[in-house]
């Protein structure tokens, strides 16, 4: 019998319910694995969260400051490690949903959650009571311990140092100050540039002035106008990098430059969207960090707990590649160029915009092939399931089942179990390859739970891409780059699923900038194997693999002009060094710093109009957010490393399971348990890497 209620009832029936309603964040998850219960979460339920979790790490601090027993390894240093479990579990959640579908909501949260974070950090790493104790352990069980334990001491005590635990207190309390500020200008890039970039959007009334586009493409087009208000017809969306992919088949010059200008322009206009300021605080702010702790520069602070050590060691690497890539641009540019005229005329002059257009219509007269031809034959299922997935398997043993049981936090995500060559259950991955206005630019990897056995954790492990999805009823199709990209993030995702540590803090990805990168560069060369990708580049309407003749066209165009590629990673990078190898007395003003991204790039030979940085310092997100400051080149360090690790297995032969399991057991298995070069030499032998492989592997 159904029972009537008033609305003055309901109101306080559903109250009482909100009231005895347990806040899942709260509770150790019942779903494998532990994974988030994104079907029970509500943006609600963060902030408590968050200020329980907080609440018991200082509790929990407290509890090792006030331990009247001597200092141990187990009561202070195993303390420490295991006393933040449960903002282990809420942190990665929440700011999973932050970087790939912040709502205002969230978004507000943030901005009270950065603040509480920030704070909970400057009073641990100051906290001179619990250093002291890290302290004792370290000078009387350091030479004693082995291991990851070692290790572990080594991790923790060294973080302490770094952070300003022997400063003095009036210098503890300015880093504190930087600290705070810091986190606060971060969060403000956080809000504007995905709001800039959003806004970036390029406008078109007409189909005509998409011409060269191909129809799944102009679909996309009107599908992203709708999604974005529907101001025009179509709409051209802008990516987090400087180039866009459209300015290779626009026909429409003036378009074409719009887009570019749009792309270049996004973030430091007149209007609310311009980031130089925050840009130059935080720049001035990173270098008193350094002075603060006797360097010269955020740069030498940075490097100091990296492979390279010193940006004198990344500029004479750097050096070395400019110096051979130089003239193979210049001759590139030229040809384009050169191409351009026969069409255009002999006073045709080559813009940065102009640039892909003609390189595509090059590429497709000389080896007859277009982007428009292979698309159909990258699906993105495909592309997962029969070429990223299929090349674990046949490397690593790692067999994999989609799970439609476990909720995610978007629709677009999937779910897969992974299960070891033993058939045991070995992490979750969740992957989020497709583009929407609440998420970030760029494609990432991360974890909602690190592998720990001294947790009994398994790894929960996420990929994100930024692909368009196609229309209902359509394939969603990529580019050979997106390709790539995938391979890529699935080599950071075997980083942290392979892990096989003691130890969170030592586990997966959590290793030096300049290390990261190597698993995710490497796992790239998996793309273009020839078994594997016969397993995946199949037609999407037809099932049919990549004809003979284009499959041979279209690997052939992989290294067709890539001085591009090349040159703008480094001009990225030496735009990254620049800015913080400067004293805080020599940081550029807000109007300055446009002229000085251009004198940086002019001093180190880079400043050419035809191959702009990857990334202009008004957008440039990994250095001033993500963690990569005076760390960018780490791209092309560990490039480096890959090659030369992918040379090994193409000489054992890329598909051997025994090569694979050598890889898991000395690299992708052992986190930050060991000394990283050491790791490399033990796989390959290689006493150093050789740098002279990259520009062949590049087809330079």
């Amino acid at each position: 019998m159904a029972i009537a209620m008033s609305s003055a009832m309901t109101m306080q029936f559903c109250a009482c319910q909100q009231a005895q309603r347990e806040n899942p964040l709260l509770q150790v998850s019942t779903l494998p694995f532990g994974a988030p219960d994104f079907s029970q979460i509500q943006t609600a339920d963060y902030l408590p969260a968050f200020e329980a979790a907080i609440a018991q790490k200082r509790e929990n601090i407290q509890k090792i400051v006030d331990c009247q027993d001597s200092a141990t390894f187990e009561n202070t240093i195993i303390a420490y490690e295991e006393s933040g479990r449960l903002l282990d579990r809420v942190r990665p959640v929440f700011f999973a949903l932050v970087e790939a579908d912040k709502t205002p909501e969230l978004g507000e949260i943030e901005k009270q959650v950065q603040p509480m974070l920030t704070d909970l950090e400057n009073e641990i790493m100051f906290n001179k009571p619990l250093f002291e104790r890290i302290r004792q352990v370290y000078d009387r069980e350091h030479d004693t311990l082995t291991g990851e334990d070692k290790k572990l001491l080594e991790e923790i005590y060294k973080e302490f140092v770094r952070k300003g635990a022997l400063l003095s207190d009036d210098k503890m309390e300015r880093m504190k100050e930087i600290n705070l500020r810091i986190a606060d200008l971060q969060q403000q890039w956080g809000d504007i540039l995905p709001e800039a970039t959003n806004e970036a959007v390029v406008w078109v009334e007409n189909k005509e002035d998409l011409a060269g586009l191909s129809d799944a493409d102009i679909a996309q087009c009107a599908k992203d106008a709708e999604s974005r208000g529907g101001k025009a017809p179509y709409a051209i969306v802008i990516v987090n990098t400087t180039q866009q992919a459209p300015l290779a088949s626009l026909d429409n010059r003036d378009l074409r430059r719009k887009v570019y200008e749009a792309s270049i322009h996004r973030a430091d206009g007149t209007g609310k969207y311009n980031t130089f300021a925050i840009v130059c605080e935080i720049a001035k702010l990173r270098a008193e960090q350094a002075e603060i702790m006797g360097f010269p520069n955020y740069a030498a602070y940075s490097l100091d707990n990296t492979m390279a050590k010193t940006p004198e060691n990344v500029y004479a690497f750097l050096k070395s590649l400019i110096s051979q890539y130089t003239p193979k641009a210049d001759a590139e540019t030229k040809a384009i160029e050169d191409f351009a005229r026969q069409s255009e005329g002999p006073d045709f002059q080559l813009q940065p915009y102009d640039r892909f257009y003609y390189s595509a219509k090059m590429k497709k007269q000389m080896l007859d092939i277009s982007d428009d031809e292979v698309k159909p034959y990258f699906n993105v299922d495909s592309v997962l399931l029969n070429g990223v997935f299929y090349a674990a398997n046949r490397v690593y043993g790692l067999t994999f089942k989609e799970r439609t049981d476990i909720p995610t936090y978007h629709p677009d995500m999937r779910v897969f179990e992974v299960f070891d060559k033993d058939g045991k259950q070995k992490a979750l991955f969740y992957c989020d390859y497709f583009r929407r206005p609440t998420k970030r630019g760029g494609a990432w990897m991360d974890g909602f739970a690190e592998q720990s056995r001294q947790r009994q954790q398994l790894p929960i492990i996420y990929n994100v891409c930024n692909s368009a999805k196609a229309p209902e009823g359509k394939p969603s199709l990529l580019t050979w780059d997106e390709v790539t990209t995938m391979f890529h993030e699935f080599g950071h995702a075997l980083h942290g699923i392979l892990s096989d540590c003691q130890y969170y803090r030592l586990g997966g990805t959590n290793v030096a900038r300049d290390f990261v990168e190597m698993p995710s560069q490497f796992n790239e060369s998996f793309a273009s194997i020839p078994e594997i990708f016969d397993n995946y580049a199949r037609h999407c309407d037809t099932g049919e693999p990549m004809p003979a003749d284009l499959k041979e066209r279209m690997l052939k165009s992989i290294t067709f002009q890539t001085a591009y590629a090349l040159g703008e990673n480094l001009a990225a990078t030496c735009v990254d060094l620049a800015w913080h190898m400067l004293p805080a007395s020599q940081i550029p003003t807000p109007e300055e710093a446009p002229a000085f991204e251009k004198e940086a790039l002019r001093q180190v030979g880079l400043l050419n109009p035809q191959i702009p940085p990857r990334y202009g310092t008004s957008y440039f997100n990994h250095v001033w957010a993500s963690g990569y400051a005076a760390g960018y080149y780490s791209y092309l360090w560990t490039e480096v490393l890959a090659v030369n690790i992918a040379d090994v297995f193409a000489q054992r032969g890329p598909l051997v399971p025994e090569t694979g399991q050598d890889m898991r057991d000395k690299i992708l298995s052992r986190g930050n348990t060991g000394d990283l070069m050491q790791m490399f030499t033990d796989f390959t032998g290689m006493a150093q890497p050789d740098a002279s492989s990259l520009l062949k592997a590049r087809g330079l």
